[in-house]
């Protein structure tokens, strides 16, 4: 049987599975880029154990990528997002995060207390 702390991290991993995959490609702008936002975090926060999740969208490099390319958009990698995800479960709380390191959307279990 796993422990809190184990079942934590295994959901932190599910709700990251299913924040990149749902929303990975989405057609998004820096005008849209808020709205996309609470969606992703909304959805997420249906999940179980999901106390919070915050989506940081880099406005600036959206709008750098699109001055590259030819359209008034480009689709959601996660070079434009940072996401930190809160998980609850009893008195164990564990919290998870998503970023960009070495040119991958790492995400890494930050802590469980």
């Amino acid at each position: 049987m796993p422990t809190e702390s184990e079942a934590l991290a295994f959901e932190a991993g599910v709700k990251f599975g299913s924040l990149y995959h749902q929303f990975a490609g989405t057609p998004v702008s820096p005008e849209s880029a808020d709205s996309l936002a609470t969606a992703m975090e909304e959805a997420i926060e249906n999940q179980p154990y999901c106390e919070s999740v915050t989506v940081d969208v880099k406005t600036d490099a959206l709008r750098a990528a699109i001055e590259a390319g030819g359209a008034d958009y480009t689709e959601l990698t996660g070079e434009f997002i940072d996401v930190e995800i809160v998980l609850e479960d009893g008195d164990r709380e564990a919290r998870a995060t998503m970023a960009m390191e070495d040119g991958y959307p790492l995400m890494r279990l930050v802590d469980v207390e």
